[in-house]
């Protein structure tokens, strides 16, 4: 039955359960839905938005939990549905539904799970499935079929397509090339394996696994000791291993743009979960590339130039919007910060033939690192049991391998939908979790380990048990479906899934461990030994009974057969008279200009271990296109990452783009100390091609072979990488090409993530040395100069002589560990005048720049917009002898182009010719239109308002900062060291499913001197853990349940429901000799539970722009009594903002309340969610109790800060610690 709760006038929740209410769970429904009345009528009048009947979403699968911790029980679905009785109402076709009434059938799916079908025509059943069967294949099963003497199975033949697709099976790179009539020698494949081959380096683990993993460093582990139980931190040191992937998420972001790129971003991190025997992420990355935008009453001329289509799914600025959004929010809630990316935009059409990226690029990617004796994956034998983490099973991403393989829009859209997947990180977290815990222990029982993406089970548990065969009983897997037939119950591709092997003896402790996380955990099967791979029902009828060989396939090789197509594009009409112009054009395609639509929601500093993000500077402007983790929390040793792509050279010239391609990413990085210099840089390489298209495979072909060959002659490894080459779009008979593009992931060890060179020019006389990397004339083709006049070109750039390549790239290396350098930015989108442009944007007073674009080229036009891979570096007059004697050793000739001064206001000037003609750039006007790409989409996104008010303020609330008096920022002035041992004085951090800011958290706790305990919800609802010991907690930050019903809603249920930790916490809160502490989700959670003792209807509320906030802003703190905010009374702070509802929404005036922070500024984005009287941090009466929003515990150390002033470059620790220490004095004076 349903039970309708009404909210308010237009929202209405419905309950399914299998009983009657009573009074007693009424009320806690109305608790659960803040005040939603429960309605005695069964059916509802009126035309209202809900999601689809058929897919149960996230939302649901959380609140349902939520309901039973708060012990209601027989609670199967809950949903929120929206009135809305427009005749057009706006809603996502691929999530959502137009409901005529709502009434006891929504849920109802009137379906029973289909039999088993025998399969006796092979060929009909993959034309009608969709299942991208190639001719051979199914030639292939057919004679399997009668090999075997009977019909195949329908979940045989569906597994068969999903196992061996193009998507899992990568064929194509497999395959035989044969181009203009000649056998080509080398496979793809075999072309990047070569670089290894011939460049191993520090390798350890490639091409067998989902990550590539090298030789890293000893770093210090920081864990409890015992992960089945509350126990205390301690650091370890271990040897590592440093992990690399990047994954691409193209038809699902396509077609249901949030959801797809949230399982893009979700499969990566899994495949980084899953590398070795157990490995964990650190950071990740994203790229997105779609048609343009075409606002509405602002399109530019460039797409004037070209008519859109009639969309098939969505909208390129829609996908733009959702796509970014879901991979945002599934990083966001998982607790991965999202740290380097790019975003590109572009159509073309010429020669006959129309390049966009109708079907689009999502790309996901990331770093992270393994216990060494951990990277690689152990050999199961029989006996062995196979696990399965993770969420239910429902009818989402059926055939998604296999439809991924094909031109979008070539299924019809039935088939399409029904490869839409749905994200649930916090479910994802929870599994993570459990390995994390493995990978930490001193003994790791994980055997062999497999994500579940493409394929589902059928994929995962095959590949686990390759290599002895297993047999899996059906009914042990999790159903949230009862109408799925065995088919969709194996080939489903539900998310936040993990499959494992392991020795029966360690299920206990493993089962153990993830019932304190809140992880599902089923033993489905084992290992056999007898090469067989059996899926078998309760029954005894088995839907799949295969040998392995036979499952895994023989059909013939793929041959690749094509011919070369030699195009030529036109140049666009060039002026010289025009640069002002064209610098105002070039800054406002989507590539070249501001990204703070992107980097706004997306959190930059959770993990607390980033030292490197995308914004910089005082106004914390998106410059940066390196990233930067650290590897404990000491603060030296790190990972560096970044991307680099040229789509549009790669149409003048696939090789070419392919090299540009490379040598982007590694311009990129270079500003980073690395380890081993060059040689330790090791590359993921991501094909996004159209094959299968006249000239197109040969293209394909030269720009593998390229990639292969550069790499090879710098002397660095392509381990990872993967492959999307069914990239066209279908219209009818209409086809839309995506550009081959090659999208390279470059990561390295770095020695000390403290000494990362920053884009933001010094405010200080100096030279701007222009470091060429191409060895090559400069080029337009390809260039987003051309592209912004609607033009390819006809000479594209390219590296003329990888040894000077690898020679500029080894004397910038050295500069960056001689700490010569002020300030570097690489030459990329928008040519040489954005790379000033930018480093000037951000300078924290005026400067005027003169550049002389005739050091570099008699051509202004070149000078300014040619990308040839260089770096521009700042340089001090007392370091520019030291530098040029640097440069002149590594045979570098670099040529000083532009003079930098303080000035009253910014000035930037370009020389144009000889005789001293010039061209005044204004450059206020410049940063405008620079931003005015992010103003246009986050209008979409944040509202007209809220991004009015961004657009106004972005460059006017710097970060401030004011030190205590005296400030000593050494570790010793404090006597705190990064490893102890027990000091005594006990904390404990309190983390919910969802929470991930626990271990920044408990390290800062740590670092301050105490001795940390890592406790769970489960423990306190158990009465595993009582407090008693225990002087101060910690709530820490997060999303618990997914913020669903209301940000730490669910997690207040725990402790209001539940006695034991009801009880649990009323006894700690009643001594007299306790403090607690509440940040972001934990903020949350105190101020629903008044742990604060406000006592007056306060709460916490969604953000003003609805949406996530992520910034590195500054807050005051005011003259208050808070233990750990006093003695920093009068400071202003940078400080990290990660979250969704962080407005505080207070009932009285701001003298009533003991405020202890406050947002420097009043209009958002520096107030970033709109609290009353800008608060940021409440107290309670008695000042041992503090809740915040803002995340001080990512801001103890300088290298974390997103901005920290210069004067204080030599500080080890920010003032933040001190609020820490505060807490462990006053527990020490109180226990004497």
């Amino acid at each position: 039955m349903i039970q309708f709760f009404r909210k308010d006038a237009a929202t209405v929740y419905a309950v399914e359960t299998d009983h009657e209410l009573s009074a007693e769970e009424l009320e806690k429904f109305t608790w659960l839905f803040s005040g939603a009345q429960p309605l005695q009528i069964t059916s509802l009048d009126g035309q209202y938005i809900g999601p689809r009947r058929e897919m149960i979403t996230p939302w649901s699968t959380n609140a349902v939990e939520i309901t039973q911790n708060m012990g209601i029980h027989g609670i199967s679905r809950i949903e929120e549905f929206h009135r809305d009785d427009s005749a057009a109402p706006a809603f996502d076709k691929m999530l959502q539904r137009v409901y005529h009434g709502l009434d006891n059938s929504i849920f109802l799916i009137d379906t029973t799970p289909a039999p088993i079908v025998h399969i006796e025509d092979i060929h009909a059943y993959n034309l009608a499935e969709g299942l991208a069967l190639s001719p051979e294949e199914e030639q292939y099963l057919t004679g399997l079929s009668e090999r075997l003497g009977r019909p195949l199975t329908d979940s045989e033949v569906f597994g068969f397509s999903q196992v061996n697709s193009e998507h899992c099976r990568h064929k194509i790179f497999n395959g035989t090339f044969v181009i203009d009539g000649e056998e080509k020698p080398s496979s793809l494949f075999k072309l990047i394996k070569k670089t290894s081959q011939e460049h191993p380096g520090k390798l350890v683990s490639a091409y067998k696994d989902n990550v590539a993993f090298v030789d890293g460093p000893v770093i210090d582990q920081f864990a409890p000791v015992n992960p089945e139980r509350p126990d205390f931190f301690e650091v370890r040191p271990i040897e590592s291993v440093l992990s690399l992937k990047a994954e691409t998420h193209n038809f699902p972001t396509t077609v249901e743009p949030f959801n797809g790129a949230a399982t893009g971003s979700g499969g990566e991190i899994r495949d980084r979960l899953g590398g070795g025997k157990a490995s964990l992420p650190l950071a990740g990355t994203a790229v997105y590339m779609t048609s343009y935008p075409r606002h509405q009453d602002a399109v530019q001329p460039w797409e004037a130039m070209l008519n859109p289509r009639v969309w098939l799914y969505q909208t390129p600025a829609e996908i733009l919007i959702k796509a970014s959004n879901g991979a945002s929010d599934f990083g966001n809630k998982f607790g991965q910060p999202l740290i380097c990316g790019s975003l590109l935009t572009f159509e073309h059409d010429e020669n006959g033939r129309f390049y966009a990226y109708d079907k689009v690029i999502m790309l996901a990617g990331g770093v992270g690192f393994a216990s060494k004796r951990d990277a690689l994956k152990g050999h199961p034998s029989a006996g062995e049991k196979v696990i399965v983490m993770g969420g239910d099973n429902y009818r989402i991403g059926m055939g998604g391998g296999a439809v991924s393989s094909v031109a979008t829009g070539q299924y019809d859209n039935s088939i399409e939908l029904n490869a839409v997947q749905r994200a649930n990180p916090e479910m994802q977290k929870r599994v993570a979790n459990v390995i994390r815990a493995l990978a930490e222990s001193t003994d790791n029982p994980i055997v062999s380990i497999h994500d579940h993406g493409a394929g589902g089970h059928l994929n995962a548990l095959s590949e686990l048990v390759e290599e002895t065969g297993g047999r899996i009983d059906i009914a042990a897997l999790p159903v949230g479906d009862p109408t799925l037939s065995s088919k969709e119950i194996v080939g489903n591709e539900s998310q936040e899934r993990m499959g494992m092997v392991m020795h029966e003896k360690d299920i206990d402790r493993v089962r153990a461990i993830a019932e304190r996380e809140r992880a599902p955990f089923y033993v489905v099967g084992e290992t056999t030994g007898d090469d067989r791979f059996v899926f078998a029902q309760a029954d005894g009828v088995c839907p799949i009974d295969l040998g392995m060989k036979d499952m895994f396939g023989s059909s013939p090789k793929t041959i690749m057969t094509d011919s070369t197509v030699s195009l030529s594009y036109n140049d666009a009409e060039i002026s010289h008279e025009h640069i002002d112009e064209y610098v105002y054009r070039v800054l406002g395609l989507e590539a070249v200009g501001c990204k703070d639509w992107l980097t706004n929601k997306v959190d930059r500093s959770v993990t607390g271990k980033v030292a490197r993000q995308q914004c910089q500077g005082a106004t914390q402007l998106p410059l940066s296109d390196c990233g930067v983790v650290a590897l404990d929390f000491t603060g030296t040793k790190g990972m560096a990452t970044s991307i680099g792509h040229a789509p549009q050279v790669a149409l003048a010239d696939s090789a070419k783009g392919s090299v540009m391609a490379i040598a982007e990413s590694l311009t990129n990085i270079a500003g980073a100390p690395l380890a081993d210099g060059l040689s330790g840089v090791s590359l993921s390489a991501n094909w996004m091609w159209p094959c299968k298209n006249a000239g197109e495979d040969a293209a394909l072909y030269r720009a593998v072979e390229a990639a292969s060959d550069f790499a090879c002659a710098l002397g660095i490894n392509i381990p990872t990488g993967k492959d999307s080459l069914s990239m066209t779009q279908k219209y009818g008979d209409d086809k839309v090409f995506a550009p081959g593009t090659v999208i390279i992931s470059a990561a390295a060890e770095t020695t000390d993530v403290r000494k990362v060179a920053t884009p933001v020019l010094s405010p200080v006389k100096s030279s701007l040395l222009y470091v060429d990397f191409s060895a090559s004339p400069l080029a337009l083709g390809g260039s987003a100069f051309m592209q912004s006049l609607g033009s390819i070109g006809s000479d594209a750039p390219t590296v003329a002589d990888p040894k000077a390549f690898a020679s500029a790239f080894g004397a910038v290396q050295q500069l960056v560990g001689l700490e010569l350098i002020s300030a570097a930015h690489d030459v990329s989108a928008g040519g040489t005048v954005t790379t000033l442009l930018e480093m000037l944007f951000a300078a924290e007073s005026p400067l005027s720049l003169t550049f002389d674009a005739t050091e570099l080229d008699q051509n202004p036009v070149k000078a300014l917009f040619a990308e040839n891979p260089a770096i521009v570096l700042q340089i001090l007059p007392e370091n520019l002898d030291a530098v040029q004697s640097v440069l002149f050793s590594f045979n570098i000739n670099a040529r000083i182009i532009a003079m930098v001064s303080p000035a009253e206001n910014h000035a930037f000037n370009i020389i144009t010719d000889k005789d001293g003609s010039s061209v005044a750039i204004d450059v206020k006007a410049a940063l405008n239109r620079w931003y005015n790409p992010s103003f246009r989409l986050d209008m979409i996104q944040s509202g007209k308002e809220c991004a009015e008010s961004r657009c106004q303020n972005y460059n006017r609330q710097p970060v401030r900062y004011s030190f205590p008096e005296g400030f000593d920022g050494s570790l010793a002035s404090r006597s705190l060291a990064y490893a102890h041992g027990r000091t005594g004085i006990k904390a404990a951090i309190i983390r919910e499913k969802g929470v991930n800011g626990d271990r920044e958290m408990a390290y800062s706790l740590y670092l301050a001197g105490f001795d940390v305990k890592d406790v769970h919800m489960t423990d306190l609802m158990s009465g595993r853990e009582t407090l008693d010991e225990v002087n101060m907690i910690v709530f820490c930050g997060g999303f618990s349940n997914s913020d669903v019903l209301g940000s730490a809603k669910g997690w207040a249920s725990g402790f209001r429901w539940n006695e034991t930790a009801k009880n649990t916490l009323e006894r700690f809160y009643s001594r007299p000799d306790t403090l607690s502490l509440g940040v972001c989700n934990g903020c949350q959670l105190m101020m629903e539970l008044d742990l604060l003792g406000l006592n007056d209807g306060s709460h916490m509320d969604h953000n003003i722009s609805h949406k996530f906030e992520s910034t590195f802003l500054s807050i005051e703190i005011p003259d208050n009594h808070s233990v750990m905010f006093r003695s920093l009374a009068g400071c202003s702070l940078g400080i990290w903002v990660a979250h969704g509802e962080g407005r505080f929404r207070l009932s009285k005036a701001e003298n009533e309340y003991h405020v202890a922070a406050k947002y420097s500024y009043s209009s958002y984005p520096g107030n970033p969610n709109g609290s009353d009287f800008d608060v940021a941090a409440l107290a309670s009466a008695d000042g041992r109790h503090l809740a915040i929003m803002p995340h001080l515990e990512r801001a103890i150390f300088p290298w974390q800060c997103g901005y920290y002033p210069a004067g204080h470059a030599k500080d080890q620790v920010t003032p933040w610690i001190d609020a820490f220490i505060n807490a462990r004095k006053w527990i020490e004076e109180q226990l004497g």
